[in-house]
């Protein structure tokens, strides 16, 4: 697995417009000089929000990306959890490393509901 380039590449086309053209242009093409596995390109050219966080993709670089598919900020909470559900707990990366088991397990350990009805 390769969470480093996936993130790294998310962070690039978070800061570079003329990355964000060319990905919206050729998604797959534009991913082909980082080092991904198939599963991983798979998920960035679609884009599946909750398989890239089921792989460890920090939250942080990842609502920038779903931002850039115009996707609203609840839905794209749900995706995180639809990810864990349909693909289980994070597989690496802070919130493996944490034990984090996602949107609504923290928001319960907060006294909060936060999933959506």
């Amino acid at each position: 697995m390769s969470l480093y380039y996936v993130q790294k590449f998310l962070y690039e086309l978070n800061r570079d417009e003329g990355l964000q053209q060319r990905y919206l242009d050729d998604r797959a093409g534009v991913l082909e000089p980082f080092e991904l596995t198939d599963e991983e390109t798979s998920a960035l050219v679609a884009p599946d929000i909750g398989l890239l966080f089921h792989l460890g993709v920090n939250g942080q670089i990842l609502m920038h990306f779903a931002a850039l598919h115009q996707i609203a900020w609840a839905d794209y909470l749900q995706l995180m959890r639809d990810g864990i559900e349909k693909h289980g707990p994070v597989r690496e990366g802070v919130y493996a490393m944490t034990g984090y088991e996602g949107v609504d397990a923290h928001a319960e350990s907060l006294g909060q509901s936060n999933r959506s009805e």
